[in-house]
């Protein structure tokens, strides 16, 4: 079976402070390595999307998030995995983001997304930041 016809399903957090959002950057070692993204994973058998994110932000930043709506939902190809990505709006309750398993992490404002190269699979998600923050701009 080709694993581009089972996607995996992937959450992943959008978490503003003081109108910067969050982003990490994956370890050299792992496939898109040293590329940014959004903190997350892969849900296991059994978990929700929302159970995923509060897991995978534990054990990749050390924080407890909240998960909120979802903000964007998406399915990449890449060569070797199809990924369903989830981004949820999300909320840190506790904890300070501390890098347990990237590389890097930063927080940046949309006009600073063409600065870092990011994930493949993001690039819709960062249009819409960009395009949405624009917007926000000019109403304000």
């Amino acid at each position: 079976m080709d694993t581009n016809d089972a996607p995996v399903r992937v959450s992943a957090a959008l978490i503003w402070r003081d109108g910067r959002f969050l982003i990490c950057q994956r370890p050299p070692h792992k496939a898109r390595g040293l590329l940014w993204e959004f903190v997350g994973g892969k849900a296991e058998a059994g978990e929700t999307g929302e159970q995923a994110l509060i897991r995978e932000c534990r054990e990749e930043l050390d924080i407890t998030v909240e998960p909120r709506d979802v903000y964007m939902r998406l399915v990449h190809r890449y060569p070797d995995i199809t990924v369903e990505l989830t981004l949820y709006n999300a909320e840190i309750v506790s904890g300070e983001p501390r890098l347990l398993e990237h590389s890097a992490l930063a927080w940046i404002t949309p006009s600073q997304i063409p600065d870092h190269d990011f994930c493949p699979a993001d690039a819709e998600i960062l249009k819409r930041l960009e395009m949405d923050f624009t917007r926000g701009r000019e109403r304000g």
